[in-house]
């Protein structure tokens, strides 16, 4: 067996599964703590939380099924995706000057747009580095 294939990627000293796990909890936690720290009735400061708990399941499932990791991990990049998605509302109260009337909501928003951005390339660095590998052998 090629040597490169005992290797795997890693962000911050945490394969990918990890990481996705790590940014699970992030998410979870920040929609919690935002919530609480607002004082917010609204269960759309919960976003966070909602996207973070299919990405725990999710990755924590890819670690119980490693044949199915494939499916389950471009499953999670999606909801990482959303999760960027959902944040680039942000750059929506910014053009319409409606930034920071909530200033809780537009944080969390650019939270979820930078962390989301960040989670996305590391995915997709990971499998880029998985089919390089599976190339050299």
């Amino acid at each position: 067996m090629n040597e490169n294939i005992s290797q795997q990627f890693k962000f911050f000293g945490l394969n990918a599964i990890n990481f996705s796990i790590v940014f699970s909890v992030f998410l979870i936690t920040w929609g919690i703590i935002v919530s609480v720290a607002s004082g917010s009735n609204s269960i759309t400061s919960l976003i966070p939380t909602f996207l973070g708990i299919p990405i725990f399941i999710l990755s924590l499932l890819s670690k119980v099924f490693p044949k199915s990791q494939k499916i389950l991990m471009h499953i999670v990049i999606i909801f990482g995706l959303i999760t960027t998605i959902g944040g680039a509302d942000f750059f929506r109260g910014l053009i319409t000057g409606n930034l920071m009337n909530n200033a809780w909501a537009d944080l969390s928003k650019l939270m979820m747009f930078i962390a989301g951005l960040l989670f996305c390339y590391v995915c997709i660095q990971h499998f880029r580095f998985i089919r390089k590998m599976k190339a050299n052998v």
